[in-house]
């Protein structure tokens, strides 16, 4: 039996996970017929190797694979080749945190699980910066770009985003020159080291929801 429980909640797939212990699992010998595994370490001999253990005073043994997004390709192959053929003893947990809709291995391991959908997060970009300011929400904008900064995003290509996302919008010509103004002034603060990048984005989106 093959679980898939793809989202970001953690606390809720949790709870999913020790409801699975409770239906499946001889009470007192949870801890003998219960293997938590995180997908970045796991190695396929590693794997085969928990797959073989029989349940212990138990009619299943219940694997949990953490993070399986993460899954090395050797490892990925075999669980499909495992899923196809399972074993009534076994009970396969899939914690996937975010989907990606074009991976190949989650897509063709679907038809074979049940699956279980919990929140996801979406990512921030850009566009979401763009939204909130003009929204003229500089608290949530700041959020945003405090988070994009932190998930590597490059300065530059940030100012590239929002520009991007200004086009789009179809912006008055007044408009437009105003926030153009304002992100040329933020690019020239960076490059000519005015200001450090962080400031000189904080400012840039300050500026950007008080404009009129």
């Amino acid at each position: 039996m093959l679980y898939l429980l793809i989202g970001q909640d953690s606390l809720s797939k949790d709870i999913q996970i020790k409801r699975l212990k409770q239906e499946f699992l001889a009470r007192g010998f949870e801890q003998f017929n219960l293997d938590i595994l995180y997908a970045k370490e796991l190695t396929l001999k590693e794997l085969q190797e928990r797959l073989l253990c029989l349940p212990v005073k138990s009619p299943k043994r219940l694997i949990v694979i953490k993070e399986a997004q993460n899954l090395k390709e050797e490892v990925k192959e075999f669980i499909l080749k495992f899923v196809a053929k399972p074993n009534k003893q076994l009970i396969l947990v899939l914690d996937i945190t975010l989907r990606n809709r074009q991976d190949e291995f989650i897509n063709r391991i679907y038809k074979y699980a049940k699956v279980l959908h919990f929140k996801e997060i979406v990512p921030p970009d850009t566009f979401t910066l763009s939204r909130e300011i003009n929204l003229k929400k500089p608290d949530y904008a700041l959020r945003i770009l405090n988070q994009l900064l932190k998930n590597g995003e490059k300065p530059e290509r940030i100012l590239g985003g929002l520009r991007y996302s200004w086009e789009r919008d179809n912006l008055s010509s007044l408009e437009a020159r105003k926030k153009l103004r304002a992100l040329l002034n933020c690019d020239i603060d960076i490059k000519t080291g005015k200001l450090k990048a962080p400031f000189a984005l904080e400012k840039l989106i300050v500026n950007l929801c008080v404009l009129s």
